[in-house]
């Protein structure tokens, strides 16, 4: 057993410095809406204080895929260090106690996923990504279309990139989205 402990212990650290990364990333992932809310407000504070000021709203779609992107890979890493914890870690340390009861020791960590409610609330949450980071840079453009007219080729094909890119956005928040249950 004295083998045994120091691998215990080494494995009991790697959670504990998993769980630091997964609430620091958590805390980052939660302040980008934030951020998003405040750059859209200066933006568009901007863009509507003078006619002539609203090109600015053609930054919105690119501050919604920075951000987005951002809150995206957070969001998955987040998932990943959970779904790390509860798979791999949790045998690892189970091999290493003899004890086929080791979820009641990580037991948050699948309790939380299993709650009734998860999905409805993933759903939610998706909605409201899709609205912060995709939605608000399409209104954006579509307003920016609505308030000209003749604008450059350059213009055009900037706009076009902006809408291509807010879709693929909006594909990988859909594909990124942990909406299962459980383990």
């Amino acid at each position: 057993m004295n083998d045994q402990k120091p691998i215990l212990q080494v494995f009991l650290l790697e959670y504990e410095k998993l769980k630091d990364e997964q609430l620091k990333r958590i805390a980052f992932r939660d302040q980008i809406i934030y951020l998003t809310l405040g750059i859209f407000g200066g933006i568009l504070s901007f863009a509507l204080s003078n006619k002539t000021n609203f090109y600015a709203l053609l930054v919105i779609p690119w501050v919604c895929l920075i951000l987005g992107w951002t809150y995206v890979v957070n969001d998955e890493k987040i998932s990943a260090l959970g779904k790390y914890i509860r798979l791999t870690l949790t045998e690892k340390i189970k091999a290493q106690i003899d004890d086929s009861d080791i979820e009641s020791i990580f037991g948050w960590e699948i309790a939380h996923r299993s709650d009734e409610r998860r999905k409805r609330r993933k759903i939610q949450q998706l909605i409201i990504d899709e609205i912060t980071f995709v939605f608000s840079g399409l209104v954006a453009l579509f307003a920016f279309w609505s308030l000209g007219t003749n604008f450059p080729l350059v213009i055009h094909i900037f706009c076009v990139v902006e809408l291509i890119l807010l879709v693929v956005l909006g594909i990988e928040i859909i594909i990124y989205a942990d909406l299962a249950k459980g383990r």
